[in-house]
């Protein structure tokens, strides 16, 4: 066995080409052969791959390993520390119960039954079926051909003995199956008896296993031995190879010797040049550096020579650029170490002292004498102070000049009262101290030429105020502009440098190609030509190179060029003629700066709020005392169109219009129009109250009011004492060549009704109220005056002892008088008034309709007077001698006074249709006393009696004047003969 493992000498083969023959037929002929896996421990070999698990005799002798677990199967089988052979060797170490061991099922594994694995089986038996059926159709590549290994030596039969199985390249005793083929258990007994039969058995099972071994390794000796000749022709290969590596060194030797001479001659010279160079470079870089520094040193004296001339932007940039400077190009300088803070400090200091000042700005600038001239206070330190907060981002500043906008306002009002009270001789101020109980002794002149002075104040003011915050929103606007135009160039800058970087792709994709570098490598000098040292020196002055060469170190601007690179500035001009440097470091955005012109244009609008909330509470001030609810309408109308001028000045200043002072004016105008109604209505009350209800004399300045009226406009015409003292009060008021009986309170209600309307002319923002009180009126005249005719009120209200048919019929004309102007008001009215406030002319309607009603009441009044007269003498009518009877002498006297007291008041038309009303209620009775008294239109006696008499009747009613051309149809007194 030991023997067998050492390789016995092979006779080599002269050819090389046959041995290299030979091997490649030996592998496309035989599998390789697998042996047993060798499970014994086995000492580390060359192989590196295999040190890191394998076990080491040196390092491993006293550890224990994993491969002390295994034990080889010849060992096992040949144990020579056994006396007999066991007929089992698993139960030696295990027991005897080993085998028959039963293993407790486990409670959370299923119990697995066929049915589990039908599923299965139906799947895989057709896919079995079709492998067995190409199994039988392709044979295996594996198969051995016998008949080539009859024309092998005799060492390639011997491999015949050994089972096939040992040569499978998956054999492995782990599987169950490879383990029963090469150890069966027919040669053990399973009851564990110890015959000499089963000795003898495992005793040839060794032995034939021994055997096996020995052929294979007999033929991988031979295998070696065939292999001889390749070891000594590398071996004779190895000679030959150092000999070139002898060569190839002595070659390097010489090149080496080449490449330093041509480094002394070609290089040395070159790159002594450039060291030079760079170091020149860097002096001048230093020189840079500390004229730099010296500068940066200066920064401190420089800044607060600039704060003492107010010149807060040059500071801040200053500051700004040496920041920059430091945190750039002297970063790391020990003796600069607290100068960024020294500097931060400074900067927090400059912002307070920016605040103090635009507060003090804006202080002289509001608190200046209120002149007429509106010009801007020193317009250059305004847009100086604006500039450096918007620098600093103090964006609230505009907050400072609000504050001092509403104590300005309070000093207005104030200083305006302290200077008229002090003119006013009557006004004690020793005695009355507050300054608003002396605004209260004013009388309505004074008053108003104290608010007049107010006004003409605030509204120079505002146009100050609106001079400075335009100032300031211009400043704004400029730094917008700037930010803009920036964004453009920098858009335009990413576009050029985009086509800089495609044209320095394509030089370098044909430097890359050799162009430029065969044409240096082909001048004769060694120079570059014009248009490569052109483009080069263009690529070397990037962004990032050094801006110095050594022809700028006398230069100043190169101290700063790094830092100043970056700040550009542009020149602006402010709305003043102003001429302002805007630099590029104002980190604002498009938004911040919108949004702070809006909220300065939102500053013009407080400070007109501000003016109408001060001039309210000046306002209110003055009406505690019901002051201005006392005034006439001609004073309140001038107050009004004073406040209207006011709101209309400011509005066109500031652009929005403010509705505090214009709702102090509607309260006001409200309280003004219920104390004008109530005066007018309790007026009219009393007129009414004391109206006998008698024909009144027309003035003729009421006739001139109401001719105006006729012309189409409604307002009271001015007096004119010479020309009325001339003229006599007519009987009549004339309208539109109609005669219009009136009385007294009537003409007085129409010039309160005109009143009204000149009124709404004078203030339009009170045409609803005046609408509805006018409405109120005009209803409350025609109510009482039904009370007080109809209602037979004034018998008790005046002391009348009855109400005559004079009095309703001139009750009546006045009623007619009141609607024929309601028209003409509903037109004043509805010209005055918007399209969604149409709506409240229905009042007009429901008035006219109202007056109308009472109209026709009193109407039918006259008519039920003389029907009941009728009932009472034609209830006692006898027709019988003498003709006319009495009772038709009755009725044509009661008819002839009817007559006189109506036909001067009303018209003819009216009159007529009166008395046809009248003349159907006499038809009516004077036919139910015939029908009782059974006279009949037959020509008889008592017909012709009756027929007298009527015509009697007919005959005076048609004798009165305007009644002549009366249709009375008699005939209807008489039956109809059916």
């Amino acid at each position: 066995m030991a023997s067998s493992h050492s390789s016995s000498p092979v006779p080599q083969s002269n050819s090389s080409d046959a041995f290299f023959k030979k091997e490649v037929d030996a592998t496309k002929r035989f599998r390789p052969v697998q042996s047993l896996p060798d499970v014994c421990p086995k000492e580390p070999t060359g192989n590196p791959s295999n040190l890191h698990d394998s076990p080491s005799l040196v390092v491993d002798q006293q550890r224990w390993t994993i491969y002390h677990s295994k034990v080889n199967l010849p060992a096992a089988l040949n144990d020579p520390r056994l006396a007999k052979r066991e007929s089992d060797f698993f139960t030696k170490t295990w027991g005897v119960d080993f085998v028959d061991t039963e293993v407790t099922p486990s409670f959370y594994l299923p119990q697995i039954t066929k049915e589990h694995f039908a599923l299965y089986q139906q799947e895989i038996t057709p896919r079995e079926k079709v492998h067995e059926r190409c199994k039988n159709i392709c044979t295996p590549k594996d198969t051995f051909d016998r008949t080539l290994l009859h024309t092998h030596d005799k060492s390639r039969t011997d491999l015949e003995q050994v089972p096939k199985i040992f040569m499978k390249p998956d054999f492995a005793l782990e599987d169950s199956l490879t383990f029963n083929a090469v150890l069966p258990w027919s040669h053990f007994s399973t009851a564990g008896g110890k015959g000499n039969r089963d000795a003898a058995s495992s005793k040839l099972l060794q032995e034939k296993l021994s055997h096996y071994l020995d052929i294979v390794e007999v033929n991988i000796a031979h295998q070696i031995s065939l292999r001889s000749e390749a070891f000594f022709h590398a071996m004779t290969s190895q000679h030959e190879l150092q000999d070139y590596l002898r060569k190839t060194s002595q070659a390097v030797k010489l090149l080496r010797e080449k490449i330093s001479k041509i480094d002394k001659v070609m290089c040395e010279g070159s790159l002594r040049v450039l060291r030079l160079s760079l170091t020149r470079n860097n002096c001048i870089k230093a020189y840079n550096k500390l004229k730099l520094m010296a500068t940066v040193h200066q920064t401190q004296p420089t800044v607060q020579l600039l704060l003492s001339t107010s010149e807060y932007v040059g500071a801040l940039d200053l500051i700004a650029t040496t920041q920059e400077v430091l945190q750039q190009e002297l970063q790391g300088i020990h003796s600069f170490r607290h100068l960024g803070s020294q500097l931060c400090e400074l900067e927090k200091l400059i912002d307070k002292m920016m605040i103090a000042e635009f507060s003090t700005y804006a202080r002289n600038d509001l608190n200046r004498p209120l002149e007429d001239d509106c010009q801007i206070l020193e317009e250059e330190r305004l847009v100086s102070l604006v500039f450096g907060l918007l620098k600093q981002r103090k964006l609230n500043f505009y907050e400072i000049y609000g504050d001092e906008m509403i104590n300005t306002a309070k000093n207005i009002i104030k200083q305006c009262v302290v200077n008229t009270v002090s003119q006013i001789e009557e006004i004690d101020t020793e005695v009355v101290v507050k300054l608003a109980d002396q605004m209260r002794m004013m009388n309505f002149p004074q008053w108003f030429d104290l608010l007049k002075n107010i006004f003409s104040k605030f509204t120079i003011f505002l146009k100050r105020v609106k001079a400075t915050l335009n100032t300031i929103r211009s400043v704004v606007f400029l730094v917008l502009d700037k930010n803009q135009k920036t964004r453009d160039l920098e858009d335009t800058l990413q576009k050029n440098s985009a086509k800089e970087s495609v044209v320095d792709s394509e030089v370098a994709y044909l430097t890359h190609e050799g162009m430029f570098i065969s044409d240096a490598f082909g001048d004769g000098d060694g120079e570059l030509p014009a248009g490569a040292a052109d483009s080069g020196s263009q690529r070397n002055t990037s962004p990032n190179s050094e801006p110095c060469s050594s022809d700028s170190v006398s230069e100043p601007e190169c101290t700063t060029d790094s830092s100043s690179s970056k700040e550009h500035t542009s020149s602006c001009v402010t709305p003043g003629a102003v001429e302002m440097m805007v630099s590029d470091d104002m980190k604002l955005t498009d938004l911040e700066l919108v949004r702070l012109a809006n909220n300065i244009q939102e500053l013009l609008y407080n400070a007109s709020d501000i003016c109408h909330d001060r001039s309210v509470k000046f306002l209110m001030a003055r009406a505690k005392d019901g002051f201005l609810e006392k005034l006439n309408s001609n004073e309140f109308l001038t107050l009004s169109r004073l406040m209207e001028g006011f709101i209309l000045d400011t509005e066109q200043i500031c652009g929005r219009k403010s509705m505090s002072l214009r709702g102090a004016l509607q309260s006001q105008a409200n309280r003004f129009v219920n104390r004008f109604h109530e005066e007018r209505k309790t007026k009219l009350s009393l007129l009414l109250d004391n109206e006998r209800w008698k024909q009144a004399e027309v003035p003729a300045e009421f006739q001139d009011l109401v001719d105006s009226v006729s012309d189409g406009r409604i307002s009271l015409p001015e007096k004119k004492p010479t020309a009325t003292e001339e003229r006599k009060p007519a009987e009549f008021l004339i309208v539109e060549g109609q005669k219009y009986a009136t009385v007294g309170t009537v003409l007085l209600l129409i010039r309160i009704i005109l009143e009204y309307c000149q009124c709404v002319d004078n203030i339009p923002s009170i045409t609803t109220d005046m609408l509805t009180r006018l409405s109120d009126l005009l209803k409350y005249f025609n109510s009482r005056s039904c009370q007080l005719v109809l209602g037979a009120g004034a018998l008790q209200v005046v002391g009348l002892k009855t109400i005559t048919t004079k009095n309703l019929a001139l009750s009546s004309r006045c009623l007619q008088l009141i609607v024929h102007y309601i028209p003409v008001i509903r037109a004043h009215f509805e010209a005055r008034l918007q399209p969604k406030q149409f709506s409240m002319l229905r009042h007009f309607d429901h008035i006219t309709k109202d007056y109308h009603d009472h109209i026709a009441e009193i109407s039918a009044k006259l008519v039920a007077i003389m029907d009941s007269l009728f009932d009472k003498l034609l209830s006692k009518y006898e027709v019988k001698a003498p003709v006319p009877s009495a009772c038709f002498r009755n009725i044509c006297k009661q008819m002839a006074k009817m007559h006189e007291a109506i036909y001067d008041l009303l018209p003819e038309e009216q009159t007529q249709m009166l008395f046809l009303r009248i003349n159907a209620s006499y038809k009516l009775h004077l036919k139910r006393q015939l029908a009782h008294l059974n006279v009949v239109n037959d020509g008889g006696p008592l017909n012709g009696l009756v027929t007298s008499d009527v015509a009697f009747y007919t005959g005076n009613l048609q004798a009165l004047k305007g009644l002549n051309n009366l249709d009375l149809n008699m005939a209807e007194i008489w039956e109809q003969k059916r």
